[in-house]
């Protein structure tokens, strides 16, 4: 009879773990977690997972510089408005809405979102109370919110106003969600491809992150197919020089909103 067969305590730890996430609990909490620990890791990297980082839905992230169509990507989704959606053709969206899902509609402040024990933003509070209050929950009813969560950011702009403007650490907070979320979706308009300072900046610092991202070239039907092309081009050269992947990286088309097409050839 081999020994680890008689090993009474590692059968019934395994026995406990009926599906993987509970074995991941229990391998991070009796493994990873006490070298952590050891080793300082929590002090100069990222604070310990707790049971809502593994129990949470996986979320997306929507990244873009403003008026590329991040909150009217989340309502074609959703095809319905969330509570505190606001769409127009200037910088609208100000805050950072993470779209969940519940039973009733409502609006939860960040200062709240902080001290839930069922939410994994518990470590959102460092970066103060200017950044708290530009932070919500949306919570609605819609079948697709039942398994994943969305978060809608606030466009990246340029200049001065990026960096002290806001009051917080931007980047700092784009880069927490980043490394948190299972899926990011960088949104280009097609008549705006030029990527600003600090768009180029995020993107640079997205580097080892590269299995998550998608690109989406988005509002393509305002454009011919020949246009279309060009903007294509363009958007992938520009890409190819921040990105630095061998591989040439993918970019979604399309027109995410409920209004009908103006250049339907583009379907083609």
């Amino acid at each position: 009879m081999f020994s680890w067969g008689k090993d009474e305590k590692k059968k019934k730890t395994l026995e406990l773990c009926e599906t993987v996430l509970e074995g991941l609990k229990v391998t991070y909490k009796s493994k990873i977690k006490p070298l952590e620990t050891c080793y300082k890791f929590h002090d100069f990297h990222s604070p310990p997972l707790d049971d809502t980082d593994f129990d949470s839905k996986p979320m997306i992230l929507l990244v873009g510089q403003y008026s590329t169509g991040k909150t009217t990507f989340i309502r074609y989704l959703l095809e319905k408005d969330f509570p505190g959606i606001r769409i127009g053709p200037e910088p609208t969206t100000d805050s950072f809405i993470a779209v969940s899902y519940n039973h009733t509609e409502g609006i939860i402040p960040g200062n709240a979102l902080v001290v839930d024990p069922k939410r994994p933003f518990k470590a959102l509070s460092k970066y103060g109370n200017t950044f708290l209050n530009r932070f919500q929950c949306s919570q609605l009813n819609s079948s697709v919110l039942k398994g994943i969560t969305i978060i809608d950011t606030p466009g990246i702009l340029s200049g001065e106003k990026q960096r002290l403007d806001r009051g917080y650490d931007f980047h700092s907070v784009l880069e927490w969600f980043a490394e948190r979320v299972d899926r990011i979706i960088l949104l280009f308009d097609a008549h705006k491809l030029d990527i600003s300072d600090e768009f180029r900046h995020f993107l640079e610092r997205l580097r080892g992150q590269h299995d998550k991202i998608r690109i989406v070239l988005n509002k393509a039907d305002m454009i011919d197919h020949q246009q279309l092309m060009r903007v294509y081009g363009a958007l992938m050269w520009s890409l190819g020089k921040i990105l630095n992947t061998p591989e040439v990286e993918r970019v979604f088309v399309g027109s995410f909103w409920n209004q009908p097409l103006r250049f339907d050839i583009n379907r083609k």
